[in-house]
C-alpha cells in the first residue's frame, strides 16, 4: 500500500440554463465550443469543450438548481486576444481586460442566463 493520494485528474462545470438550445447555440456561436456530446430525449444535457476546457450544461426543467448562478474561470495564454475574439463573435462583456491587484488580467462574460466566466491570465500586479 502507498502513502501517495489519489490524483484527480480532470472537472468539468456544470452550468444550469434556462433556454437549452439557445445556451449550447451561444457557447457554441458566440464562445467559440464545440459540442462534443448532448444526451436525453429531448436533450437536455451537453458536453461543450475548446482547447483544454470541458464545461457542460443541464436544462434547468432536469435540475433542481437554478439557472444563472454558475461561475468559471478560464486560464488563457493571452487575455486580451481572447477578448478580441470573443467580442467579434457578437460576446458584450460587462467589462474589459484589466490587471488586477491580485496578480491577474482578467474580463467577464455572462452567458444569456448570468452564468459568468473569468477569462484571465498572471500578470504583473496592479497598483
Amino acid at each position: 500500500m502507498t502513502d501517495e493520494r489519489p490524483m484527480m485528474v480532470g472537472a468539468a462545470t456544470v452550468f444550469v440554463v434556462s433556454n437549452f438550445a439557445g445556451s449550447v447555440a451561444y457557447y457554441r456561436d458566440v464562445l467559440s465550443f464545440d459540442v462534443t456530446f448532448q444526451y436525453g430525449e429531448p436533450t437536455y444535457y451537453a458536453c461543450l469543450c475548446r482547447d483544454e476546457v470541458d464545461l457542460h450544461l443541464i436544462a434547468s426543467s432536469n435540475s433542481k438548481r437554478l439557472p444563472g448562478n454558475g461561475g468559471l474561470c478560464v486560464f488563457v495564454r493571452d487575455v486580451d486576444a481572447v477578448y478580441a475574439e470573443l467580442v467579434a463573435r457578437g460576446a458584450k462583456p460587462p467589462n474589459q481586460p484589466q490587471t488586477y491587484y491580485y496578480g491577474m488580467r482578467d474580463f467577464d462574460v455572462l452567458d444569456p442566463d448570468g452564468n459568468q466566466l473569468t477569462f484571465g491570465m498572471g500578470a504583473t500586479k496592479a497598483d
